[in-house]
């Protein structure tokens, strides 16, 4: 097959799956288009043509893509569209988001060629209580790298997109349930310098920044924690115990599963 352009489309609130789907897609052309849908509200459709291929990457939520990401990729429309699917996950589990993603993408056009879980530091993880800290690191992006890399390889020895289509994506369906969370967020402490950041970051235009102070709508925030990641002062806080639960349960690294 002859693939014109590579798409990297992503939503990624903390940059996990934005880092390793640039790298992935790095290896399917010198020039990419990136699109971002972190803070993208728009409705209008992305047309992804069959000469071209979409790697699409996303964060998974207790086991299942996460459904602000999902709602965003609603957009994109694939006409027998090669895509290489990424999920990123906490270091605790991806469990059914891989193959949800999978299934999303294949009812909007798409043809899956390869799927990859790589993790990403957790939303929770907290100084002195790490989960997948640092990650994804050196070695996972050059992982990525290699993924991208075999699934162009893939491509270009295929005649048409469903011979390079993937045999299997691990999952479970029906997907697991998820409950519906209790409305909570991050809360700010005295020392804020009224900069906006959090605002300026926060995916679901959650969080809102006046003359004084910060206000946080419960209702919107997805708990992704990127206001607290990307907080100058460091002092945009989220109390939670299942911070304590992960770092206690799932310290121990896991590597990249990938599916071609």
């Amino acid at each position: 097959m002859d693939i014109k352009t590579c798409n990297i489309i992503y939503c990624s609130p903390t940059h996990n799956s934005r880092d390793i789907a640039l790298a992935a897609g790095s290896a399917l052309g010198s020039e990419p288009r990136t699109i971002d849908l972190t803070r993208d509200l728009s409705d209008s459709v992305i047309a992804i043509p069959a000469d071209e291929v979409a790697v699409i990457a996303v964060p998974v939520y207790a086991g299942r893509v996460a459904p602000f990401a999902l709602g965003r990729l609603r957009r994109l429309r694939g006409d027998a569209t090669p895509a290489i699917l990424v999920v990123t996950y906490g270091n605790r589990d991806y469990e059914d988001a891989l193959v949800e993603l999978h299934d999303a993408m294949t009812s909007q056009g798409f043809v899956t060629v390869a799927a990859g879980a790589f993790v990403g530091e957790h939303s929770y993880s907290r100084p002195g209580m790490p989960i997948g800290e640092g990650r994804p690191d050196s070695e996972d992006v050059a992982v990525a790298r290699r993924f991208g890399d075999r699934a162009a390889s893939k491509l270009a020895s295929a005649e048409s997109v469903h011979e390079a289509a993937v045999a299997y994506v691990k999952g479970n369906r029906p997907y697991r349930s998820v409950s519906t969370p209790t409305p909570t967020a991050p809360h700010t402490l005295d020392g804020c310098v009224l900069c906006g950041t959090c605002a300026d970051v926060c995916p679901t235009y959650a969080v809102r920044v006046t003359a004084t102070g910060v206000e946080t709508d419960k209702n919107l925030c997805v708990k992704c924690c990127a206001c607290v990641k990307e907080c100058p002062q460091k002092v945009r806080i989220f109390d939670t115990p299942y911070t304590e639960m992960l770092h206690k349960n799932f310290s121990s690294p896991r590597e990249p599963e990938l599916f071609f």
